[in-house]
């Protein structure tokens, strides 16, 4: 069987077992990997760009590694190349926990439940939730909910099409990398550049593909594509702008502006300014733009791999 056939078929099964499964709340790949990324963190972390640029390379090329030799090894049997695709697909993409966790903050804050809402938040964002009101935490849901899209499921398959297995495990591996070490804390403001960089290049393309699938499946194309060229380039994140603002123009919601990370309080640009604030009831509005786009990415995928499998042969 043709790669591109095996990742079409694999990565359709692997999407379409995450909207039936989800993620297993034991066990999962993705912890795993987290617990030995942990491990060599412990043994190689100094207050240096070259150590951390060490970890990255050695978890993230460890996982690109397993995943060639995996694919490597079933390559002669179309079934097991095919179901192989399909179970790393199921492990990288994140669609159905992002919809999940999102809805469960959705249905506390149509009860009134705050409290509730703000307890849950931690689940699906790193945001201060004792900093936000009813409407921040609604709006922190919706921005996690397009950040993630491009993150969790977008991005995983724009380089399972480029890289069959291997690619998938390294884009979620890089992303998760990002994650644990990335961010701007005193331990890992030098320790964990090289995460956060190569998360940036990474996610570039994933990123740009959701931004050009929120403007196509959203209600409001032109919202979207203003919002994107006007506030895009002004968010901190060279890759959740474009999909940001892409989202909050097609929904027709003003996103961004002030925010507090661990105690750090951050003033970001509004992203579609003449949009209205976000509602509960655009949580869900947000879930639904988010898997038309997932699916929309999975066919787009497929198709940039037929074709440039087709100038090849």
């Amino acid at each position: 069987m043709r790669a591109d056939r095996v990742f079409a078929y694999g990565a359709a099964a692997g999407l379409l077992g995450d909207l039936l499964l989800g993620d297993p709340r034991r066990g999962h790949p993705v912890a795993a990997f987290g617990r030995a990324a942990g491990a060599v963190e412990k043994v190689a972390w100094r207050d240096h760009r070259g150590w951390g640029a060490l970890h990255t390379a050695v978890c993230a090329g460890g996982a690109v590694a397993l995943g060639a030799v995996a694919q490597r090894a079933v390559r002669p049997s179309r079934t097991a190349s095919v179901a192989l695709t399909a179970a790393a697909t199921w492990a990288v993409v994140g669609g159905t926990s992002l919809a999940r966790e999102a809805r469960v903050i959705g249905r506390a804050l149509q009860t009134g439940d705050v409290e509730g809402a703000r307890e849950r938040l931690p689940h699906l964002c790193g945001r201060d939730p004792q900093a936000l009101d009813a409407d921040g935490i609604a709006r922190a849901v919706v921005e996690s909910v397009a950040e993630n899209t491009s993150d969790a499921v977008v991005g995983a398959l724009v380089w399972g099409a480029v890289g069959g297995v291997p690619g998938l495990l390294g884009f979620r591996a890089v992303n998760t990398l990002d994650a644990m070490v990335g961010h701007r804390s005193p331990r890992f403001r030098r320790y964990g550049w090289a995460s956060a960089r190569l998360d940036d290049v990474a996610g570039w393309p994933g990123a740009r593909l959701t931004a050009v699938l929120a403007t196509v499946a959203g209600g409001d194309p032109r919202g979207a594509v203003r919002a994107w060229r006007a506030d895009a380039a002004k968010h901190p994140s060279p890759n959740a702008g474009p999909v940001e603002a892409s989202f909050a123009g097609a929904l027709g919601v003003r996103l961004g502006g002030t925010l507090s990370y661990g105690g750090r309080v951050e003033h970001r640009p509004v992203l579609n300014g003449a949009g209205r604030t976000v509602a509960v009831h655009d949580i869900e509005r947000a879930v639904r733009l988010s898997k038309r786009v997932s699916w929309l990415a999975l066919g787009a995928c497929v198709a940039a791999r037929r074709i440039v499998k087709g100038r090849t042969s």
